[in-house]
């Protein structure tokens, strides 16, 4: 049998399909089309040229195809040789690049001054089908291990997982610096923080020291956001969430804390809210706000009206788009380790996605969902399922791979050994919205929903599958309790019967599988819609200087609207199909449905944002949060076109020259929102390129955001 070396050394079969394959594709793009009996006959001959050679390398195969093409067809050898030399460039250098693109790549991920191949090599460490998945743009790590891994070998401290959640912080002033500490070594290893504050005495409550009562929970948010805004590095901030239970008596205190702009400007907030509370708004019932002290015996509490401090959270979140809400008892019910009585989660992870244990961590990946569509744009255009599976079992092998690796560079020795004990992983999905346009779909109807349930079944039970191979070979995760796991309503509802019986007999290699994050950078540098999104936007409007120092606008297509209208020859955006849909023109709730759709067969969480009009009001707002928790979400956040994060507070007082201060960065960001108006790919603070993310943005250079003003 004919052997052939290829260019990363590995020694496969000779395969004639696929000469005839690579023939075949260079004669569909002449005119004279493919003609299937020459591919064939020259395939034929590459194995008699070779044959008594018993190895030959892949260069030299091509370039036998090059000769006899230019025989029998010079149309198509000239298709060909383009071929090679593309690929030839994209092993070199990479993707064909928008200027956005090439800054993420180069500033971001690739190191120093490595070759594309090189890059890929690096990421994949080694793993051949996962790099031609990400060469292929079918599959993306995601920054934290595109930024970091290989690079332990060179004497770098950088962790391999980009989310890390810290033990609730105790009520005693050792765990609140405790944690301060914690939070400093976790950022300066690359890993952003969540951060639950619900232990923490309320403000007014008895401290036996040298004051007489503590300025309460919320308080001590300024100190974290300060290690936060501290410990920060150039394209990589310090990234932190801060959560306080709905029944604490400071809870109107957190939701009020972000009208105050000097206030936690390094953290977003989150309120985790019960299905009491839920069900106390329904029925316009009261809600105890309770806190009993543990080490003085205080019991504080306080009666409120469910709806008012609802309707609070709601006009905070129209007006400042924080805080967040996170729904618990759907949290702590629907994934794996449920029945565990010996797990408990200790809070989320800064986009909300990952939902984890004191110290947890977790390794993330996404599978772009949008290259999986054969013949898109056409009647003919389908799902490719039987490739998906395949990406999805690759997907938790390497996601394995890179847990091992990375098992050792977490920043502290707690995160080592609650990796080590639980081994978590999430793997996700991107592009879901340039998936349903490729298949002439729109986004949020009944025929979408319908899909997602099929691909999100397809995906848990490939992802269980694999895990419990795995398991066969190598043992489940430490902390694995058959009991618990197989009495999970998640597995019982999701799981097939085959699976279950793998399952059942060899366990899990994993406690955590699947979740979907933003992936808000690596969308943008493989040019897909960010995980769960809608398209933002169908076209925008760039501005630029013409020869005569005029600001000349004109309009940009976004990517998958472009391919789609260069394909069908259009020209105008009032001339696309009603399946192109964008956030300012989806119905929310069919919004909602698709994230309580993937909700269903994600054993983690879902980072989105769901973006409304400027017009929307308090009460829709309150609707979409009902409706939220209605519909099974473990969590929601809203984000309002022109919502006045960038306003300052009002007084009757003679200004300060602080309060002028502040009246000035007002106005300069009014100018800043502006000028993205004019022009959302260009960083009005220095001009760098702004990488969109879903509802917020952010400058690669500097850092500037709308959303952290």
């Amino acid at each position: 049998m004919l052997k052939v070396e290829k260019r990363n050394g590995m020694i496969v079969d000779f395969q004639e399909d696929k000469i005839e394959i690579a023939i075949t594709k260079a004669m569909k793009e002449t005119d004279k089309g493919a003609d299937e009996l020459v591919a064939k006959k020259i395939a034929q001959a590459a194995l008699g040229e070779f044959k008594e050679l018993g190895k030959v390398n892949i260069e030299q195969i091509q370039d036998f195809v090059e000769v006899e093409l230019m025989k029998a067809r010079p149309d198509a050898a000239k298709k060909y040789i383009i071929y090679r030399e593309e690929r030839a460039k994209l092993r070199e250098q990479g993707w064909s690049m928008t200027d956005l693109q090439r800054d993420i790549y180069e500033k971001k991920y690739r190191y120093d001054s490595e070759t594309f191949d090189q890059f890929l090599d690096r990421v994949s460490g080694g793993n051949n089908p996962i790099k031609k998945a990400i060469k292929d743009k079918k599959f993306m790590p995601a920054g934290r291990i595109l930024a970091g891994r290989g690079l332990d070998k060179l004497g770098r401290k950088i962790t391999l997982s980009n989310c890390y959640v810290m033990p609730k912080v105790e009520d005693n002033i050792e765990s609140i610096f405790d944690t301060a500490k914690y939070l400093a070594r976790t950022y300066s290893y690359g890993g952003g923080v969540g951060l639950t504050l619900s232990k923490l005495r309320p403000k007014g409550a008895k401290v036996n020291n040298a004051a007489s009562s503590t300025t309460g929970a919320v308080s001590f948010m300024d100190l974290y956001s300060m290690v936060t805004g501290l410990i920060g590095m150039r394209g990589r901030r310090g990234a932190l969430m801060l959560n306080l239970d709905v029944n604490h008596p400071d809870i109107e205190d957190f939701i009020d804390v972000k009208n105050d702009l000097n206030k936690v400007t390094y953290a977003n907030i989150s309120v985790n809210v019960n299905d009491a509370f839920m069900k106390a708004v329904k029925n316009d019932e009261e809600y105890e706000l309770y806190f009993k002290v543990e080490a003085t015996g205080e019991e504080i509490s306080k009666k409120i009206r469910a709806k008012d401090l609802y309707k609070v959270l709601a006009k905070n979140n129209w007006n400042m788009a924080e805080p967040g809400v996170l729904f618990t008892n759907r949290i702590g019910s629907w994934h794996l380790m449920s029945e565990d009585e010996t797990f408990e989660f200790a809070g989320v992870n800064p986009c909300a996605e990952e939902t984890l244990p004191a110290f947890g961590s977790c390794n993330l990946a996404s599978i772009n969902l949008s290259e999986f569509v054969k013949s898109p744009f056409t009647r003919y255009a389908r799902f490719e399922f039987e490739k998906f599976i395949e990406m999805v079992r690759n997907g938790v092998i390497y996601l394995n791979e890179v847990l091992d690796e990375n098992m050792e560079l977490h920043p502290l020795k707690e995160q080592r050994e609650m990796s080590r004990n639980l081994r978590q992983i999430g793997l996700g999905i991107m592009g879901l919205a340039d998936m349903f346009i490729k298949l002439g779909i729109k986004y949020g109807s009944s025929e979408s929903i319908s899909l997602i349930h099929q691909i999100g079944r397809t995906m848990i039970n490939e992802a269980l599958r694999q895990s419990a191979l795995l398991a066969k070979e190598q043992g489940s995760f430490p902390k694995y309790n058959a009991e618990a796991i197989l009495n999970s309503p998640f597995l019982i509802s999701n799981a097939d019967e085959d699976v279950l019986e793998l399952i059942t007999e060899y366990g899990l290699r994993n406690s955590q599988l699947l979740t979907i994050p933003p992936t808000g950078s690596i969308s943008t540098l493989i040019g897909c819609s960010n995980g769960v999104e809608p398209i933002f936007q169908v076209s925008y409007t760039r501005k630029s200087e013409s020869l005569h120092h005029e600001d000349t606008y004109y309009k940009v297509f976004t990517s998958i609207v472009k391919e789609y209208m260069d394909k069908n020859n259009l020209s105008r955006e009032d001339e696309l199909p009603e399946f192109f849909v964008t956030t300012s023109n989806l119905d929310y709730k069919d919004r909602i449905e698709v994230q309580a759709a993937w909700q269903q067969y994600i054993d983690a969480s879902i980072s989105s944002t769901v973006n409304i009009p400027n017009s929307f009001t308090v009460e829709q707002v309150e609707d979409l949060y009902m409706y939220a928790w209605e519909k099974g979400l473990k969590g929601i956040t809203i984000y309002r076109d022109g919502c006045a994060r960038s306003g300052i507070l009002i007084t009757n007082k003679a200004k300060s020259k602080i309060e002028k201060i502040e009246e000035l960065q007002q106005e300069i960001n009014m100018l800043a929102a502006e000028q993205l108006m004019e022009d959302p790919d260009t960083c009005p603070m220095c001009g760098g390129k702004i990488n969109h993310t879903g509802g917020c943005s952010e400058c690669q250079d500097c850092g500037y955001s709308p959303c952290s003003i």
